[in-house]
């Protein structure tokens, strides 16, 4: 099993200020890979509507410059925005300057306030997503092509550049419900799990249905499986660290659910991963059930317990180290127990690198 950090930027006004948190956030994916970690992994947001990071590119290529060994992934680039050759050069350039280490994680967008920002259409994000991934792999495979779809129409052409990993970089879809894993699976695109955003019994179900279409049609693909961490040696210390941080991202991410208008255009049609207030708005009670709380043995306890509901079919673990407005020392605190005494006890020699090409 491999092992990641992801930040989606998740922005706390009285508590955090942008250019520093910028800058712990790049010391803190330089820490990763002293620590052993394999990846990092960051969002799309925008409008101070919950993130501020509205480029994932941009910061990864920082990254890139600090780092040698990290795998450098998107969780998620949305598709909804921009045109998508526009992607898939930014990317291959990402790819380039990385020496060959992106992980494509593409998603449709969920938030009213950015289709409403950018004056998309939210009914449009599905179609426009399953047209943007296939106009990206052919962008980067293809020496030329040309296109005409419902939403892009463009006459033969060349992209360029073209990325280092062959065929193509590794791409994950931002699976949640279950038709974007019977999608996955049948595509044998690599896929995410997110237990809090339906539930640890819906997500398993929705993942055993993706790995009985991925053996069904022989593909291999990878899964990585999102969670929440906080550790220390006194297990009280973590569940109340834990308690506090998530409570107040739980409480932004509602709020970022919540700002929507009588536009209907505005709303995704079944985009269900901001609409689970209920759910959110009591993981403050349910810390040590939705994530990895408690002593480094408890963590190890926790992740066997993890490898066996999902059939022992996760490749790779990543946490959320400043969630909720945690400080960069707290971040450490976790990040350093968790490679020093966890992380041993999973890892084999197996890398992140061999990420399968799909």
């Amino acid at each position: 099993m491999d092992f990641g950090i992801i930040s989606l930027f998740d922005f706390h006004p009285g508590l955090q200020q942008e250019v520093p948190y910028y800058q712990q956030t790049l010391q803190t994916a330089k820490d990763a890979e002293a620590l052993g970690f394999d990846s990092i992994w960051i969002g799309q947001e925008h409008f101070y509507t919950f993130g501020i990071c509205p480029n994932p590119a941009v910061f990864l290529s920082a990254v890139a410059r600090e780092t040698t060994r990290l795998r450098l992934g998107t969780s998620v680039a949305v598709t909804a925005f921009d045109h998508p050759l526009r992607r898939a050069e930014d990317f291959a350039v990402l790819d380039i300057v990385s020496n060959g280490r992106l992980n494509l994680g593409l998603g449709r967008g969920a938030i009213p306030t950015h289709f409403e920002g950018f004056g998309a259409d939210a009914r449009e994000s599905k179609g426009r997503y399953e047209e943007a991934i296939e106009i990206i792999r052919r962008a980067w495979t293809e020496e030329r092509f040309s296109h005409e779809g419902q939403y892009w129409k463009f006459p033969e052409l060349s992209v360029s550049p073209k990325p280092v990993q062959q065929p193509h970089p590794p791409i994950w879809r931002g699976t949640v419900s279950e038709e974007g894993f019977v999608k996955a699976g049948e595509e044998g695109t690599n896929a995410f799990v997110v237990p809090w955003s339906r539930g640890e019994k819906e997500t398993q179900r929705n993942h055993a249905i993706y790995r009985e279409l991925l053996a069904s049609k022989g593909h291999k693909a990878r899964t990585t499986a999102v969670y929440y961490v906080f550790l220390d040696r006194d297990h009280q210390t973590a569940v109340r660290e834990a308690r506090e941080h998530m409570v107040r991202y739980a409480e932004l991410n509602n709020s970022a659910a919540s700002r929507r208008t009588s536009d209907d255009s505005l709303r995704a049609p079944k985009s269900k991963l901001f609409e689970l207030k209920d759910r959110l708005a009591s993981m403050g009670d349910r810390v040590e059930s939705v994530g990895i709380v408690g002593t480094p043995e408890r963590a190890i306890e926790r992740i066997k317990e993890i490898k066996e509901a999902y059939g022992d079919a996760i490749d790779e673990l990543v946490f959320y180290p400043n969630a909720g407005a945690r400080s960069y020392e707290l971040g450490m605190k976790t990040m350093k127990l968790f490679a020093e005494e966890v992380m041993p006890a999973f890892k084999t020699e197996a890398k992140v690198s061999d990420a399968v090409q799909v």
